[in-house]
């Protein structure tokens, strides 16, 4: 059995816990080849945002109309699938519902955005766009706001410098901002790969779409400048996938044992224990483990867990459950997965109606090795461990 090994999805993870890790080797790729899965990451970003396929119409935003042309092309190009096969975590390119008429294999973005009646300004940048009408434009500039040179930025400078420090050092923590997340005077983010500070709220206002409105002064670590409005950096924020929020120096730990009003509740890792009578499973009952992680309830999850073969068609019992704050589940539970891959449980068992299945969310895992393994997520430790199955422990690399 091979020993776990860390990945760039687990990477992103434990940077999002805190973790530093090292850098990967520069991609063996071709250019194209990059193009095609950067192309896609948007797709992806854009489904776990608003929780469907981008379509088409006259009434979509101008992204989500490229987004749904983008599909198409690559669930039409053979060489699009053939890259993105290992990386489709979401089936996106399984789904065999057509979203355009004609076929679009071979458009490119330059194609894409002339099939939608739109050029922009420069070659690499299709964001920048032109023929918008006026009215969206001045909803733009009126959300975005003006950038500008910080005339006073010496004052702010030492503040970077020692939120900076603090994060260093543990006493701060970086986390997912949430879409309903507040603004406040004095808090700090990171948007776009640049530390944020908001040096004050306006007083309030109402928006064009008649809710509560407020203009910020915003400050970058770069030396710039917004006055931006509230309601568009909250979005700009949700929207931004690396965007987050820098906690206060006294917030606790990644799963608190008191939880703050600031937490986000993201779900919970639940372990189970089979009571499956198959003599495969039975005898190694005490050792063998599905772990896994759900943003609901998880009696409710498994319910009539006897009827489903990720259950193993057998009732289940739950040894023990972790509360999870400011996190992301899915990316979690894939580096629970891929960190125990050496002990997972290689099975087939068939389902009411006969059809073969091979669950892949148990392990033959010790409920203390678990435990260790929830404890090294809390205190940033985990990257620096890999789980050894035959010696039953985790090694330090």
């Amino acid at each position: 059995m091979a020993k776990a090994q860390f990945t760039d999805e687990d990477d992103e993870l434990l940077a999002e816990l805190g973790v530093e890790v090292e850098s990967k080797a520069t991609s063996s790729r071709t250019p194209r080849e990059e193009r095609i899965i950067a192309g896609f990451e948007e797709i992806e970003r854009f489904v776990e945002a608003h929780g469907r396929l981008p379509q088409h119409g006259e009434d979509k935003d101008i992204f989500e109309r490229i987004y749904a042309v983008r599909l198409d092309a690559i669930r039409k190009s053979t060489e699009c699938k053939d890259v993105l096969a290992k990386l489709d975590k979401k089936g996106l390119l399984t789904d065999e519902t057509s979203l355009a008429a004609k076929s679009l294999e071979a458009l490119d973005d330059d194609a894409l955005l002339a099939e939608l009646g739109v050029t922009y300004k420069t070659e690499n940048d299709i964001t920048t766009l032109k023929h918008v009408k006026s009215v969206a434009e001045k909803k733009a500039a009126e959300e975005i706001g003006s950038r500008s040179l910080c005339e006073d930025f010496d004052k702010f400078k030492p503040m970077f410098e020692a939120v900076q420090k603090d994060l260093i050092e543990h006493r701060r923590k970086t986390m997912p901002f949430s879409k309903d997340g507040s603004i406040e005077e004095g808090n700090f983010f990171i948007l776009s790969g640049q530390k944020a500070y908001v040096a004050s709220v306006g007083d309030e206002f109402i928006g064009t779409d008649g809710r509560k409105e407020y203009r910020l002064r915003v400050i970058f670590d770069n030396g710039v400048e917004s006055n931006q409005l509230m309601r568009s950096l909250q979005k700009r924020l949700w929207e931004d996938e690396a965007g987050r929020r820098i906690s206060e120096v006294s917030y606790g730990p990644l799963f608190d044992d008191v939880v703050e009003e600031e937490d986000i509740e993201s779900g919970t890792i639940y372990v189970l224990r089979s009571k499956s009578e198959h003599p495969e499973i039975k005898p190694r009952a005490n050792l063998l483990h599905k772990i896994g992680v759900t943003g609901g309830n998880v009696a409710t999850r498994i319910y009539n867990a006897k009827l489903d073969p990720t259950f193993l068609m057998a009732d289940v019992e739950i040894v023990a459950t972790y509360d999870l704050y400011n996190i992301n589940r899915v990316k979690l539970e894939n580096l629970l997965h891929r960190f125990f891959d050496s002990a997972r449980l290689n099975i087939q068992i068939s389902d009411r109606f006969g059809n073969p299945i091979n669950p892949r969310e148990w392990f033959l895992v010790p409920i203390f090795i678990i435990d260790e393994v929830v404890d090294k997520i809390k205190d940033g430790s985990l990257s620096k461990y890999q789980y050894d199955a035959y010696s039953v422990k985790l090694i330090e690399h």
